[in-house]
């Protein structure tokens, strides 16, 4: 753990080779990743953390400052807490927050990954105003949900990402843990709407970046994506068959291999 100004950061480091830094998305914590560590076979220096209000990182948002600067601070705390250049694989919202450090260009990078982010406003930016509004909807309903009093709310969020039944085939513990964080993803979804996406802003991404979508995911989640591998300059996109959104427990050996191809600099 990171003991920072501003509140506790998770911080977990195994391995030993070229560091890799994984950033899990909502309702998860550094432990999202195992399968996929567990697949390097010990090939790399694995850093794991928890974005804020998960795990045992702090919380720092309120609702009405939850710009997507605070969770890139506390991401650039662990990079620098690396002591070196790393390479940056974000999955969903942490794909978001991994997209804004890249950004900033406060820490030094050796590459980027980019897992299923909901690029939400580089869809509203780029007139795909369709998809914009299948996030739209599912989010304004979700939230209206919640507010009546359905604690399980966020069942139809996650069935949106990964299709109708996700939530329901998830391990109790691992429901009731996205029951308990439902008031912290919805902080997530107004930071990740508030945060200015366009092909002008990714034009500051400098470093080489792999996007990965499933080929299963929903359209709109596809079409973001395609986006990013568009827009960053030379990155590369690869879509994995039969993969939904929450890829790198369902198809982690997939995602391990494309991550492990961009940080040894073998071809794409």
């Amino acid at each position: 753990m990171i003991d920072d100004a501003g509140g506790p950061i998770d911080y977990d480091d195994s391995g030993a080779g070229p560091t890799v830094v994984l950033v899990p998305g909502s309702c998860s914590t550094g432990a999202a990743w195992r399968p996929v560590i567990a697949a390097w076979e010990g090939r790399f220096r694995c850093v794991t953390t928890s974005l804020l209000g998960y795990g045992r990182t702090a919380e720092r948002r309120t609702a009405e400052d939850r710009c997507i600067s605070h969770e890139a601070e506390i991401l650039e705390s662990v990079i620098r807490r690396t002591g070196g250049p790393v390479h940056l694989v974000g999955h969903s919202f942490g794909g978001v927050v991994a997209l804004a450090v890249a950004m900033r260009n406060r820490v030094p990078l050796a590459s980027l990954s980019i897992v299923e982010a909901p690029a939400v406003e580089l869809l509203r930016e780029s007139d795909e105003h369709q998809h914009y509004r299948a996030f739209r909807r599912m989010t304004e309903a979700y939230f209206a949900d919640f507010e009546n009093g359905n604690k399980e709310a966020i069942a139809s969020m996650i069935d949106f990402y990964g299709g109708a039944g996700t939530y329901a085939s998830w391990p109790p513990r691992v429901r009731a843990y996205a029951v308990e964080t439902t008031p912290v993803n919805i902080l997530d979804w107004a930071s990740a709407y508030d945060f200015a996406l366009s092909e002008t802003a990714l034009a500051a991404i400098k470093v080489p970046t792999l996007v990965l979508r499933g080929g299963a995911s929903h359209p709109a989640m596809q079409r973001a994506n395609e986006l990013l591998g568009t827009h960053i300059k030379g990155a590369s996109l690869l879509t994995i068959a039969g993969a939904a959104h929450f890829m790198i427990a369902t198809h982690a050996a997939e995602v391990a291999s494309a991550v492990a191809r961009l940080v040894q600099g073998e071809p794409r």
